[in-house]
């Protein structure tokens, strides 16, 4: 004679993992604090507390070390932080590919991309991308090229776009914008009434950097050390519109992409002229991680986006 089906005990049955609760732990382990985390997820910070207290009860174990001075994870509390990411991140790429197979076009794509691209050739690319595709929501984040290539590699963003570098194992590459480097300069300046300038003449004048420690920062400082030319940085600061406004005040010349200099040098104050150097032309890039197939909306970004 059949027996009654074997029951789970009661503290298994009830250990139900909620990923909302997983991301509101994540939350609260980045802000470093409940009332930013609630502040952040738009909860009350006893909500996201009780929460916090539901999950712990799951695990059985505390996750996090309470003080007034904020809140810090415990051994446990930073596996299930590192875990509940990679879960969050698994229910999103579930929702894209599930969405991509009901034939129509919809869903959330994440784009990945650099500040030259953000500022010179995204925004039109996109409202084209936007009109023939009005059900597809892009979530747009900024990082430097490196940066952009990890997401990529950690399939932490659906499509990246970023200077040309060798393609890492795992990702495929399109070109998808020429972006040569050129000087940026006032107007009155006595090398403004050159054609082209080269590096050397560049490079002895005080010069406006741009995020230290990118690629183009590092690429000049290569360059210099390559010809013996010392840079005199002058100041450096972390995005494009900073160098077009101290270079407006007179506090030296800068090379950038040009189309960051079309962007926020427009104005008659500026003079733009090329950069004369073999290493000067500079390609932008989409890289995505290799799959097969392809979440139909990432597909269809990726074709809008390419040159």
């Amino acid at each position: 004679m059949t027996g009654p089906a074997p029951t789970l005990p009661l503290a298994m049955a009830t250990r139900r993992l909620d990923p909302y609760s997983l991301r509101l732990f994540a939350s609260a382990a980045e802000e470093g604090s409940i009332a930013r985390a609630a502040a952040r997820e738009h909860l009350s910070a006893s909500a996201l507390s009780r929460r916090i207290a539901d999950l712990e009860h799951a695990f059985g174990v505390p996750l996090l070390v309470r003080s007034p001075l904020g809140i810090r994870l415990t051994d446990a509390g930073r596996l299930v932080h590192a875990r509940g990411l990679q879960l969050e991140a698994g229910l999103d790429a579930l929702l894209r590919e599930v969405q991509s197979h009901d034939g129509r076009v919809s869903g959330l794509v994440r784009l990945c991309a650099n500040e030259s691209s953000v500022i010179g050739f995204l925004p039109e690319r996109l409202q084209r991308f936007r009109q023939a595709y009005p059900e597809v929501t892009i979530a747009l984040q900024e990082r430097l090229s490196d940066e952009v290539l990890r997401a990529c590699l950690d399939d932490a963003t659906d499509v990246g776009v970023a200077v040309a570098h060798a393609v890492p194992a795992g990702l495929d590459a399109w070109d998808f914008a020429d972006d040569p480097l050129a000087v940026l300069l006032p107007a009155a300046h006595p090398l403004a009434g050159s054609d082209s300038l080269r590096f050397a003449e560049v490079a002895q004048q005080p010069l406006v950097c741009v995020q230290s420690g990118g690629a183009l920062d590092r690429q000049l400082r290569e360059r210099a050390a390559a010809t013996g030319l010392p840079l005199q940085v002058a100041v450096a600061v972390h995005s494009f519109d900073g160098v077009a406004r101290m270079v407006e005040a007179g506090l030296g010349l800068a090379i950038l992409p040009r189309s960051a200099a079309r962007a926020y040098a427009g104005a008659p104050q500026f003079a733009r002229r090329p950069l004369a150097e073999d290493w000067a032309p500079r390609m932008l890039r989409l890289y995505a991680l290799h799959k097969t197939p392809r979440p139909a909306a990432v597909a269809a970004l990726i074709e809008a986006l390419r040159a």
